[in-house]
């Protein structure tokens, strides 16, 4: 079921589901839920506690998760040198999938970032709260997608980093020109979206602030915040 993710005439955003808060008791029955509930993407983190201090999803987790859905797969390295197993991960995924890499973590990021675009997946970044927009100016040259993190990478459920709000602004006053689009990670709460929606952030990464661990099913909750009042 294709979700319909237009709101107010031409204002569009996507919700992505950040598959580490899911219930791991039963993941075949939490991507189910959340694919007919009209989600519109699936967002894998990779953590291999060494970029971050924490593990979090793994190979086989993505595997799974993409055997269960036709929606794409978000996947978000968070993982030192992820040139030395990129390819692993290119080969669990389709044309029209997304890997994230942090620029930080490479000491060659376009040439990762090249080996993904040679592979039909796209090319993506992720940018951390201290990272500034000047040190990966010239990557924004070659990728589809932006990833910008409103809290530190490794955890779930912090709090949100005022600061970059003004990231954001920088990178929407150039993200036409460069040809990216902007995505929003961490404590996304229904202002945030309501802000930004407007302002040009493509999509939204909804974890345990407003779709997991929530009373209503998942098709209630997501329906909610495509009905959000803007």
């Amino acid at each position: 079921m294709e979700a319909d993710n237009t709101k107010k005439g031409d204002m569009y955003f996507e919700l992505m589901a950040s598959m580490m808060c899911a219930d791991y008791r039963n993941l075949e029955k939490e991507v189910r839920e959340l694919d007919e509930g009209g989600i519109d993407s699936f967002h894998i983190d990779i953590m291999d506690g060494r970029y971050v201090g924490n593990f979090a999803m793994s190979l086989n987790d993505l595997k799974c998760i993409r055997s269960l859905t036709d929606k794409p797969l978000d996947v978000h390295l968070m993982v030192e040198h992820p040139l030395n197993t990129i390819d692993l991960f290119i080969n669990a995924l389709r044309p029209g999938d997304t890997i994230y890499i942090h620029p930080e973590a490479e000491y060659h990021p376009s040439t990762t970032l090249q080996k993904i675009i040679n592979a039909g997946i796209i090319p993506a970044i992720a940018i951390n709260p201290g990272t500034s927009v000047g040190t990966v100016f010239e990557m924004l040259q070659i990728v589809d997608k932006v990833l910008v993190m409103s809290v530190n990478p490794g955890n779930a459920g912090q709090m949100f980093m005022p600061y970059v709000s003004s990231k954001y602004e920088r990178l929407l006053a150039i993200k036409k020109e460069m040809h990216f689009d902007i995505y929003w990670d961490g404590a996304c709460s229904s202002d945030k979206i309501k802000t930004f929606a407007p302002k040009g952030v493509k999509g939204f990464v909804l974890g345990t602030t407003l779709l997991f661990g929530q009373k209503s099913p998942y098709k209630e909750t997501i329906k909610m915040i495509r009905e959000m009042n803007f």
